[in-house]
């Protein structure tokens, strides 16, 4: 059977002869059980093709291990194409596969059972350059499957049974790598070994790092053949595990897989004195006493060997590349955490805008059937007080149809007016608002000016000059006329001299002067006293509204403390009508430019 014949999907039912002619052996026939099996699969559907697989297993238990009879059967079961299948069949979904994901889980140890000790003799170059490749990757997206479907599942026993599937899937890669040691190369190399080893999951991490370990453990030599820059994404998975987490499995076994990569490849010892500066005190103050002191000393002396050689001439840029991958790598996991929830916030926005909008067009629909429905009725009303009007007209008598028809068109023209007038009206007012808004802001201006005019005759008015009574008659006038003369002639008044009196004059004036001065003192000390009395009013009402000494916090006492509390509110207060007082209309602050927040008027303000 030819090569082309494999790649091209399910294989025709193979006979007894050809299958003898397929493997080319003229002395020993083919096992009848897997000419059978390879003619139920290549007639069976997609579905039903991994259950019949698993036969397989029953075939391969038979034989003792390392024995010829084994060794034909594999060859056997590669000849028919039946490992090509596992490779296939390993890639699908299982959940509508009976068995499920534990099906998968006996595929893949088929598969490495299958491949572990075959040698073909025919067509050895196509397994060991794409079959076993296909085997490995099949394995390891296997892996990535269990993984992601552990880590999502939220109900215990499913994820203990996840977790025991891929612990034996990788066991199963394993198993494969110690049977061909030269697909270790490849294995390490592969993109997807390292997603499964950039997880921050505790349970899977210590497996994939188990699985790290047997694979170096395969073939010593082995990183010599790897590239750098994957020798360096697996040391900074390794190192950045021994800093994230205190697991004491996951420790022992990340230390115990750099020991093995340093002695085993010198240049990783170079790496980790150039690259990673901070790794010895890390390690020797988190994992020390841990239980596995004996590997953690000898990595230890290794590192301290290497830091010793002078490799540390490039440590501040070495330090600032660990911090970058370090950062980018938790950037990268706290991306792919927050990838479902974006996903899901999406989603969510995605359905309630085609809700909203499928509200909107649901009440635009009800919107447009009202109308209609209106329209409707008004027609209907429109018909039927037509119908009504012929009806009416066939019972009024004819000699009285003139006289009908006449109030008829007296009602319409009336109507008409009506109509008229209110259109002409309401184009009139329209054109006439803006005269009344005119009218009113001039109404306001007076009213300002007006008020204006008032507070400033106030003001002039406020000291005034000593006036005699007012409202004296003619006849008291007269009488105190008599009483002043009657007066001066009982007590004559000697001749004063001019400088006499304008001495007396200036002597009045100054006593003027204090009567005023003293005024002024006396309206202090009122408003003093007014001042006195609303800070005492304002203490009575603090304590009035003050908690209980059980209830009381330091923010209450301070109020007490203090005269700051009640003086910023009311210079707030001031603020805040000042601040109200300038953004008014410039028809408001008509001469109040000089006015004091105290006395500005809240009518104006407001």
């Amino acid at each position: 059977m030819s090569a082309s014949g494999r790649d091209c999907g399910p294989l025709p039912a193979p006979s007894p002869a050809s299958g003898c002619a397929a493997v080319g052996s003229s002395d020993q026939g083919v096992d009848s059980k897997i000419l059978n099996l390879a003619t139920e699969v290549a007639e069976s559907s997609d579905d039903k093709i991994p259950v019949l697989l698993l036969k397989l297993k029953e075939i391969l238990e038979g034989p003792p291990l390392g024995s010829k009879e084994l060794k034909k059967l594999k060859e056997d079961i590669y000849y028919y194409d039946l490992i090509q299948y596992c490779v296939l069949v390993l890639a699908q979904d299982y959940y509508h596969v009976p068995g499920s994901w534990y099906t998968a889980v006996q595929l893949a140890e088929v598969l490495s059972t299958a491949c572990v000790g075959l040698d073909p003799k025919q067509e050895a170059e196509e397994f060991y350059s794409k079959v076993l490749p296909s085997a490995a990757d099949s394995l390891i997206l296997l892996a990535r499957r269990l993984q992601t479907r552990f880590l999502k599942t939220a109900e215990e026993a499913d994820k203990q049974d996840f977790l025991r599937y891929f612990h034996n899937v990788t066991d199963s890669l394993c198993w494969l790598l110690s049977g061909h040691v030269q697909l270790a190369q490849y294995v390490l190399q592969s993109d997807h070994l390292l997603q499964l080893l950039l997880t921050d999951d505790v349970e899977t991490g210590a497996i994939m790092v188990s699985a790290l370990l047997g694979i170096l453990q395969v073939n010593r030599t082995l990183l010599f053949s790897v590239k750098e820059k994957n020798i360096r994404l697996i040391l900074d998975e390794l190192i950045y595990k021994l800093s994230a987490t205190t697991n004491p499995v996951i420790g022992s076994t990340s230390i115990k897989v750099l020991l093995m990569m340093v002695e085993s490849h010198p240049p990783t010892l170079r790496i980790l004195c150039t690259s990673y500066i901070g790794l010895c005190p890390l390690l020797s103050k988190q994992w020390t006493g841990r239980g596995f002191d004996k590997e953690l000393s000898q990595l230890l002396e290794l590192l301290y060997a290497g830091s010793s050689e002078g490799v540390n001439k490039h440590r501040f840029y070495r330090a600032a590349c660990l911090i970058q991958a370090a950062w980018r790598a938790h950037q990268t996991r706290k991306q792919m955490k927050n990838l479902p929830k974006v996903v899901t916030n999406l989603q969510r926005c995605f359905r309630a805008k085609r809700e909203q909008e499928m509200q909107r067009q649901e009440k635009r629909r009800e919107e447009e059937e009202l109308k209609h429905q209106l329209r409707l009725r008004r027609h209907q009303a429109l018909r039927q007080f037509r119908q009504r009007q012929l009806s009416l007209l066939e019972i009024v008598p004819a000699s009285e149809m003139d006289k009908y028809l006449q109030e008829e068109k007296e009602r319409s023209a009336l109507l008409i007016q009506k109509v008229w007038h209110g259109h002409r009206q309401r184009r009139n007012f329209t054109q006439q608002k803006q005269a009344l808004k005119e009218f009113k802001a001039a109404v306001i201006v007076q009213r300002a000016i007006l008020k204006f005019l008032q507070r400033r005759r106030n003001l002039r008015t406020g000291i005034l000059p000593w006036q005699g009574p007012k409202g004296l008659t003619d006849t008291r006038r007269l009488e105190l006329r008599a009483k002043l003369d009657e007066y001066v002639k009982l007590h004559p008044v000697s001749q004063v001299s001019e400088e006499r009196t304008n001495e007396r004059h200036c002597q009045a004036q100054e006593m003027l002067g204090q009567y005023l001065m003293s005024r002024n003192l006396e309206r202090k000390s009122e408003q003093r006293q007014e001042a006195l009395l609303a800070q005492i009013n304002t203490d009575i009402e603090l304590l009035m509204n003050a908690p209980s000494l059980k209830e009381a916090t330091k923010k209450d006492t301070e109020v007490f403390n203090s005269r700051c509390g009640p003086v910023a509110a009311r210079a707030r207060q001031s603020h805040n009508t000042l601040l109200q007082f300038t953004r008014g209309p410039w028809w408001k602050k008509l001469g109040d430019e000089f006015l004091d927040p105290e006395d500005m008027d809240f009518d104006l303000v407001l």
